[in-house]
C-alpha cells in the first residue's frame, strides 16, 4: 500500500511538528481507496467499506507520526466533515493514554460544525488533565454555540470542577441540570453528590442524594464517602443498615465495604468492623487483596492485633500494600522489634519495599526507642532501594531522635533535609520539647510556626505544658493571656468507647452521658481501689498553678478516665476495653490504666493521637515511651 504523499501543504494542515514528528521517515498503510481524489463519488456500500477499515486504522494507532499522517489524510480528503470519523479520531488522540490535549484541541477547531459528542470528547479529556478547567470553559462554549448539553456533558464538566474545587462552577452545572430536566438522571446526581462532597459540602451532597428518583449502591458509596470525607464518621456506619432496609433493598459491594472499614478504623468500631468481616466473607469478595489489606488496616487500628496477622496470614496474594499494612500495624502497637522482623521477611519473600513500608518500619524504630536501627533503615531506604525521603519519612526520624532526646540532632535534621519542613514537623519536634523539658527550642519551634502562618491552639497547649513542667507560671499566664486576646482556644480532649455497636463519647467533666451518675460513682470507687494499690495522681499533666490536693481532684475526670470508667461499668468483668482519644493521652492517665488493668484484672487498649497502649497485669506496651 502507497504510503501519503509528503506534501508541504499536508503537513502545515496537520500543524507545524518538531523534526521527528513531521512525516519524513515513518508511514502507515492508507487503504488504497482512501487514496482517490476526494471528488470522486463511489457507491455507497463502497463507502461504507472504506470508512470501517479508516475507522479500524484510527482505533489501532499509538504514534504520533502516525496521527499526523491519518490527519493529513482526513484534511486532504474532505472526511473531516464525516461526524464518525472525526469523532473516532478525535477520542483517539485526546483520551489514548499519551493524549496531546493541545493537538487535540487544534483538530477540534477543525472540525466544521463540531457536535455535542465532538464536545463531550473534550470536556471529558481536559477533566482528565492537568488543565481541568478548560473542560469547564468548553461547557460553557457549547451553551453559547446553542448545543442541548446532555447529562453526560454535565457529568464530564463536573469532574472538571472536582479536580479544581471551584464550587461556583458545579453550583452553575447543577443549575443547568436543573433547567436542562436532567435530575432523574442518576449517574449525573452521583456525580454531582462526589462533587459537593469534595468541596466540604455535605448537606448539599445528601440534598441531591435525597431527590434522587434511583439510587444504586454507586450513589451510596457516594454517601459514605461523603461522609468520611466531612468527618461524620458514624453517620457513615449507619448507611450500611439503612441501604439494605426492606425500602431501599440496596446490596454493598466491595467498595463498599472498603469504605466502612476506613471508618471503623477511624472510630475504634471493632464490633462493627467485624461486621463487615463477615459479610465479606459471605459474599465471595474473601479472595480480594485490597479487602484483605484494609482488613488488616482495620484491626490494627482497632488494636486487635491477633485478628490483623490472622487475616494477613490466611492471604494468599501478599502485595508490599500487605506488608506495609501489617509493618504499620505492628509498629502503631507497640511491637516496634517485630515489625522489623516482618520488614526481613518481606525482603526473603522477595517483595520489594515501597515508601509506605519505610514510613511504617522507621516508625516502628521511633516507638520503641530503636535509633540505630532507625538510621540503618532511613540509610538504607535512599542507597539500596533508591527511595528518596520524603516529608514522612523525615518526619519519622524527627520523632524518632526527638523522643530518645536527642532534640538539637533533630533540630539539625530539620534545618538540613531535602524538602522543606511543613507544620507537623515542627509540631513533632515541639512534642519532644514538652516530653524532655527542653524550653528554650520549643520557643524556637513556637517562632518557625508562626513564620508559617500555621500555629493551631493544640501547638500553644504543648509550649504551656513546657512552661508548667518547668514550674514557670509566669510564662504560663503570659501565653494564656495572649491565648485568650487572640481568641484561641484549645481542643477539647474527647474519648470514645464502642459498646454493641454504639459509640459513647465523653469529654473533661463531661455530664452528658445518661448514665452519668453512674458513671462517676464507678469512677470514684475506681480511684479508691487505686489509690489503696499505690496510685498517685501525676500532678505535672494538670497545667494551672495549683496546689497539689488540687490539681489531683482537677485530673480524676478527664475523658479517657470515663471512658474506661463506663467500660467497667458497662461490660462483664474480665471484658477488654477500648478507648479511642484525639489527643495524647497524659501522664496521670496512662497510670491510671496501667493501675486499673492490674486491680481490675482487665486488657485496656487506648488508641491516642499517635499509638496504642496496651495496659495488661499493671504494665503498657510502650514501656513508659511514648
Amino acid at each position: 500500500m502507497a504510503a501519503i504523499p509528503h506534501r508541504r501543504s499536508l503537513t502545515t494542515l496537520a500543524f507545524h511538528t518538531s523534526p521527528q514528528h513531521q512525516l519524513k521517515s515513518t508511514t502507515i498503510p492508507i487503504p488504497k481507496e482512501h487514496q482517490q481524489a476526494k471528488h470522486s463519488k463511489p457507491i455507497s456500500e463502497t463507502q461504507s467499506q472504506r470508512q470501517k477499515q479508516l475507522l479500524s486504522l484510527i482505533k489501532t494507532c499509538t504514534q504520533k507520526t502516525h496521527f499526523l499522517q491519518i490527519h493529513a489524510h482526513l484534511v486532504y480528503s474532505n472526511l473531516l466533515q464525516d461526524p464518525t470519523i472525526s469523532l473516532n479520531f478525535l477520542s483517539r488522540v485526546a483520551l489514548f493514554t499519551t493524549r496531546d490535549l493541545n493537538y487535540s484541541r487544534q483538530f477540534f477547531t477543525q472540525i466544521p460544525n463540531p457536535l455535542v459528542s465532538h464536545y463531550n470528547t473534550m470536556v471529558r479529556a481536559y477533566s482528565m488533565s492537568n488543565s481541568p478547567l478548560e473542560g469547564f470553559y468548553m461547557y460553557r462554549e457549547m451553551k453559547r454555540q446553542g448545543l442541548p448539553v446532555n447529562p453526560m456533558s454535565s457529568s464530564f464538566a463536573i469532574k472538571s470542577c472536582i479536580k479544581v474545587s471551584t464550587l461556583l462552577g458545579g453550583v452553575q452545572v447543577h443549575a443547568r441540570i436543573l433547567r436542562d430536566g436532567h435530575q432523574s438522571d442518576s449517574q449525573l446526581l452521583t456525580t454531582l453528590m462526589d462533587f459537593y462532597s469534595c468541596c466540604e459540602k455535605c448537606d448539599e451532597a445528601c440534598r441531591v442524594f435525597d431527590e434522587m428518583s434511583e439510587r444504586d449502591t454507586v450513589a451510596w458509596n457516594v454517601l459514605i464517602s461523603c461522609c468520611l470525607r466531612n468527618n461524620r464518621t458514624r453517620d457513615a456506619l449507619g448507611v450500611f443498615d439503612i441501604m439494605q432496609s426492606e425500602s431501599n433493598g440496596c446490596e454493598p459491594d466491595d467498595v463498599t465495604c472498603l469504605l466502612l472499614l476506613q471508618a471503623c478504623a477511624h472510630l475504634n468500631a471493632l464490633e462493627f468492623g467485624e461486621r463487615i468481616h463477615s459479610y465479606i466473607d459471605e459474599h465471595g469478595y474473601g479472595g480480594a487483596t485490597n479487602l484483605h489489606n484494609s482488613l488488616v488496616a482495620m484491626y490494627s487500628r482497632c488494636g486487635c492485633l491477633d485478628k490483623a496477622y490472622e487475616v494477613f496470614k490466611g492471604m494468599r496474594n501478599k502485595n508490599v500494600v500487605s506488608w506495609s499494612a501489617m509493618i504499620s500495624g505492628l509498629a502503631m502497637n507497640g511491637y516496634g522489634r517485630e515489625a522489623i522482623e516482618a520488614f526481613w521477611e518481606m525482603e526473603k519473600m522477595g517483595v520489594p519495599p515501597d515508601d509506605q513500608t519505610f514510613t511504617g518500619v522507621l516508625s516502628a524504630c521511633s516507638h520503641c526507642g530503636l535509633v540505630d536501627e532507625g538510621m540503618m533503615f532511613f540509610d538504607r531506604m535512599s542507597k539500596e532501594f533508591g527511595i528518596v525521603p520524603n516529608i514522612h519519612h523525615y518526619g519519622c526520624m524527627v520523632d524518632l531522635l526527638g523522643r530518645a532526646g536527642l532534640l538539637e540532632q533533630a533540630y539539625r535534621l530539620i534545618m538540613t533535609m531535602g524538602v522543606k519542613p511543613d507544620s507537623t514537623m515542627w509540631r513533632t519536634l515541639l512534642g519532644a520539647c514538652r516530653i524532655h523539658g527542653h524550653v528554650t527550642l520549643g520557643e524556637q519551634v513556637i517562632e518557625h510556626l508562626i513564620e508559617l502562618k500555621a500555629q493551631e491552639a493544640g501547638d500553644y497547649a504543648l509550649l504551656l505544658n513546657i512552661y508548667s513542667s518547668a514550674g514557670n507560671w509566669e510564662k504560663v499566664l503570659e501565653v494564656r493571656k495572649f491565648m485568650k486576646e487572640k481568641a484561641i482556644e484549645t481542643t477539647p480532649g474527647c474519648s470514645t468507647i464502642v459498646l454493641k455497636g454504639v459509640v459513647h463519647e465523653f469529654i473533661v467533666d463531661d455530664v452528658s452521658h445518661p448514665r452519668k451518675d453512674e458513671i462517676y460513682a464507678m469512677l470514684d470507687e475506681i480511684n479508691q481501689q487505686l489509690k489503696i494499690a499505690g496510685y498517685v495522681a501525676e500532678i505535672s499533666s494538670e497545667l494551672h498553678n495549683l496546689g497539689a490536693e488540687e490539681k489531683g481532684s482537677a485530673l480524676s475526670y478527664h475523658s479517657e478516665k470515663l471512658a474506661i470508667a463506663f467500660g467497667v461499668l458497662a461490660t462483664p468483668p474480665g471484658t477488654t476495653i477500648r478507648v479511642a482519644k484525639n489527643l495524647r493521652t497524659c501522664v496521670d492517665c496512662h497510670n491510671f490504666a496501667k493501675f486499673l488493668s492490674g486491680v481490675y484484672n482487665r486488657v485496656v487498649i487506648v488508641r491516642d493521637r499517635a499509638r496504642f497502649h496496651h495496659f495488661k497485669e499493671g504494665r503498657c506496651s510502650c514501656n513508659d515511651y511514648w
